[in-house]
């Protein structure tokens, strides 16, 4: 088992930054792809960043590619994701996620993950 923990959530004004982390423990995670998804209000749950588990391959949405930033720490078992610019549209629920998804197409989908945090909340107000 893996459990995920997340924080830094909270509410901010447009164009601030927020540092999001994923805590984990449980099984060693250092193998694992650890994927950032977010559900908005009625809408479905969707793709944000992904890391691999060598920390070097990325992957990111187009709607937050040069905004956000994800990195990990394997030492402190610890994924982060940095937003920068943040918009309205940003907010949502942020949900980070850890898996082993066997094929490349699989890493932007919830498909391609195993184990889920209980997510938080990011507010951006205009």
């Amino acid at each position: 088992q893996v459990q995920l923990v997340e924080s830094g959530g909270g509410l901010v004004q447009a164009g601030a930054s927020l540092r999001l982390s994923c805590a984990t423990s449980g099984r060693a995670v250092s193998g694992y792809s650890i994927g950032w998804f977010r559900q908005a209000p009625g809408k479905e749950r969707e793709f944000v960043a992904a890391i691999g588990w060598g920390g070097v391959t990325t992957y990111y949405a187009d709607s937050v590619k040069g905004r956000f930033t994800i990195s990990r720490d394997n030492a402190k078992n610890t994924v982060y994701l940095q937003m920068n610019s943040l918009k309205p549209e940003d907010t949502a629920v942020y949900y980070c996620a850890a898996g082993r998804p066997p094929y490349t197409s699989l890493v932007r989908t919830a498909m391609g993950y195993d184990y889920w945090g209980q997510g938080i909340q990011v507010t951006v107000s205009s």
